[in-house]
């Protein structure tokens, strides 16, 4: 398939409509109507949109083999790619991740130290 036809059925499988993923993206129906049909090019900034309404990255849109993932396990990932995927969140969802890790290392500096000074005693 070509980058018209995965964007197409990717949305006929999440279950949108053109008009939704047009407001996403920032155009009219008929300019992303042309996008499906591959009469008219979608900018770099268009497809990272629809990339996270799609909850998907471009390479996976990019590479799509008609199968969606479910989930995405990233214990299986290394740092980097685990902090990438990060990245692909929305703001503010980023950073309850940030301040989870936040609160888990003080955490542990704290019964770190407290192991450490109980065991002077």
């Amino acid at each position: 398939m070509n980058l018209a036809d995965n964007i197409k059925a990717i949305r006929e499988q999440k279950g949108l409509k053109q008009i939704d993923v047009a407001t996403h993206i920032g155009v009219d129906k008929s300019a992303y109507s042309k996008i499906e049909k591959g009469t008219r090019a979608i900018t770099v900034e268009e497809l990272y949109k629809a990339a996270q309404l799609f909850n998907m990255t471009t390479d996976q849109i990019l590479a799509y083999d008609g199968d969606i993932p479910s989930e995405v396990v990233i214990e299986d990932k290394t740092a980097v790619e685990q902090l990438r995927l990060i990245q692909q969140l929305e703001e503010e969802d980023r950073q309850t991740i940030f301040k989870l890790i936040e609160t888990m290392l003080t955490k542990k500096k704290f019964k770190d130290f407290f192991q450490k000074n109980v065991a002077a005693l």
